[in-house]
């Protein structure tokens, strides 16, 4: 239904307010057009696009089906030819298969054995690859005789993307006139119900919450529709009528909300802020305790980890060299087994203590990468400094004078040590590093145990 512009007023009227102006029925049932219009458009470029796809698809999948059906069809007469060694009438299928319309190519790639690779293949003129149809490869095999299958070679099929075009066009053309017509007799729907129904009640509306003010929020609005009717515009009558009446006491509530609301911003403020601070607390102590060995207070080994990653780039930054002390306590089975889990623990806090306090320097770290396993990672630390140190740890241990009557290598308990040094220039990591280390220690305890076991297969004899 086509709306109608009023007719203008005449010259020696006077200019109506800004508000009575906006309220006329002229700029509203145009702006309804042009948005029903624009609508119409979207919605047919939306349509047409999502039924394209769809149409595009579903001839994808076609054309699909149809190259599984030739493959099905010609593999076993192309196999045939190929172990026949027939190559007219291997050309013969190519040139039958080729002239199916969803071909664009076809190609047989021949592998027999002993016989150099040939490739036969057919193409529909004006093919040009790769396109947007698909693509079907199967391999070829072929039984010369029950029970023996033979890999012949392999057929590649492509599709022909002029077929899959000119099908979509044709089906481009109908969903366009399909969709056309139907947002046309879509839109002249909604336009004519919408004016009937809805603007003229809108612009009522409109009007009088234009006019409302703080002295009028006692006028009630009243639509001149019947009262029978229970719809969204009766709604919406009820709702501006509501709205008036409980104004001037929203307005009272909300300057109380507002003054609760600051006060609840504040005590909310200070609650983030205590929070805020206990959890800095806990995740400090999270964070040590992660780090941290709960038995003997050592770092653990995930902390030695970080620390060996940072070790070792220092020292390859700064040119030095790096050193590894890996130490395990001798025979701690058999202590723990005779002398029971709480006095292992103990020897293993001993152990722990005797380590740390033998080590001088800030940078050199002892921690418990096992269950008596320890690592100490030197940092700028030649092999005769390494070495040094090493003898101190086992003569620290075995000064600790706790008895060990089931040790082979002493009266009380002692350590083996294994050193190794990465030298400035090397290249090696750390793994290899711990590596050597960790050899090293094996020739320790291989040499009698209580000594310390070096790169160059030196081993420290056990202290006095």
């Amino acid at each position: 239904m086509a709306i109608s512009p009023p007719p203008s007023l005449p010259a020696s009227a006077p200019a109506a307010a800004p508000r009575a102006v906006a309220a006329r029925p002229r700029s509203i049932g145009w702006r309804l057009v042009w948005t029903t219009l624009a609508f119409c458009l979207v919605f047919i470029l939306a349509s047409v696009a999502a039924l394209t796809w769809t149409a595009w698809n579903a001839g994808l999948a076609r054309m699909d089906a149809e190259l599984a059906q030739i493959e099905q069809i010609y593999s076993g007469t192309l196999s045939k030819a190929i172990w026949e060694l027939d190559r007219e009438a291997l050309q013969a299928h190519l040139q039958s298969a080729q002239r199916v319309p969803a071909i664009g190519s076809i190609s047989v790639q021949v592998a027999l054995a002993h016989r150099p690779a040939e490739v036969y293949q057919a193409s529909r003129p004006g093919w040009k690859a790769p396109g947007r149809a698909p693509t079907r490869q199967l391999s070829l095999s072929y039984s010369p005789y029950p029970g023996a299958r033979e890999t012949v070679g392999s057929l590649t099929l492509e599709g022909n993307e002029r077929v899959l075009w000119q099908q979509l066009r044709r089906q481009m053309a109908a969903i366009v006139a399909a969709q056309l017509l139907q947002s046309l007799m879509l839109a002249g729907l909604i336009m004519l119900v919408f004016h009937r129904m809805v603007t003229v009640h809108v612009r009522r509306t409109a009007a009088h919450l234009a006019r409302m003010g703080p002295d009028r929020l006692g006028q009630q609005l009243q639509l001149e529709r019947p009262r029978t009717r229970q719809d969204e515009l009766t709604q919406l009558e009820s709702g501006v009528n509501q709205l008036q009446t409980s104004l001037a006491a929203h307005l009272q509530r909300q300057q109380r909300y507002e003054q609760e609301l600051a006060e609840h911003r504040d005590e909310l403020a200070r609650r983030v802020a205590e929070r805020t601070a206990e959890l800095r607390t806990a995740n400090a102590r999270l964070q040590s305790l992660a780090r941290t060995d709960p038995l003997t207070g050592l770092p653990n080994r995930r902390h030695f980890d970080e620390a060996q990653a940072i070790e070792l780039r220092r020292a390859r930054r700064h040119g030095q060299s790096l050193a590894l002390l890996i130490c395990d306590i001798d025979c701690f089975k058999d202590y723990n087994d005779h002398c029971g889990h709480a006095m292992g623990d103990r020897c293993i806090i001993a152990v722990a203590q005797a380590l740390r306090e033998s080590l001088a320097r800030p940078g050199d770290l002892v921690a418990r990468i096992g269950g008596e396993e320890f690592g100490v990672i030197l940092p700028h630390t030649d092999p005769q400094g390494a070495q040094s140190l090493a003898e101190r740890l086992v003569q620290a241990v075995a000064d600790c004078g706790i008895a060990h009557a089931h040790s082979p290598a002493a009266s009380v308990v002692t350590i083996s040590v294994g050193l190794a040094v990465l030298a400035p220039e090397a290249d090696d990591d750390f793994d290899a590093l711990f590596q050597r280390a960790d050899a090293a220690l094996y020739r320790a305890k291989a040499a009698g145990r209580n000594r310390v076991a070096g790169p160059a297969h030196t081993e420290l004899p056990p202290p006095e």
